[in-house]
């Protein structure tokens, strides 16, 4: 199976060459990718737990889903894709903003990303993708701000960056 490449980027987001996904972590080499928050008519968000057996922060929770861009595909293609991948449904989303951050690892690989945050609404139930995925559940806004207080650890490191500029956002928009 051939490694999935990323899309390196610089900071305007201008696409400068593809690399391997590991190489780029390895190297912590700036590239696009893109957040999915999942809202429900309760104002909660769907939150993953990563499957256990992933390489790097396994069981922690992040949001609805997370990964990158395809040669080719727009950030709302790749959303879907992954989405669909994940969490087994299919809903539109809605790019609401994005911003560049730098996220090291425990086991020395580092996120920097371009990332390209995307809401979406939904009400059902998740057909998780146990290869990805070990849990879900629906928190709200407020709750999973006090939980990350009180639990930091339980999170993924990326998951704390994106959600305080997600709800910053949020502060500042209506939507």
């Amino acid at each position: 199976m051939k490694e999935e490449q990323v899309i390196l980027v610089n900071k305007n987001d201008e696409p400068i060459g593809l690399m391997n996904k590991m190489e780029a972590h390895e190297k912590a080499v700036l590239h696009r990718a893109f957040s999915v928050f999942i809202l429900n008519d309760k104002n909660e968000v769907m939150l993953q737990q990563r499957a256990h057996h992933k390489y790097h922060s396994p069981l922690l929770w992040t949001n609805t889903c997370c990964s990158h861009q395809r040669a080719g595909e727009t950030n709302i293609e790749a959303g879907k894709r992954r989405l669909f991948e994940e969490m087994g449904f299919e809903v539109e989303l809605k790019e609401l903003f994005h911003f560049i951050y730098k996220a090291p690892f425990d086991n020395g690989l580092t996120e920097h990303e371009l990332d390209h945050v995307m809401i979406g609404y939904y009400n059902g139930e998740p057909i998780i993708n146990d290869d990805e995925v070990e849990s879900w559940k629906w928190m709200k806004i407020e709750a999973i701000k006090d939980d990350m207080v009180q639990n930091p650890v339980i999170y993924t490191v990326w998951f704390k960056i994106i959600f305080d500029e997600f709800y910053h956002y949020l502060e500042d928009h209506k939507l």
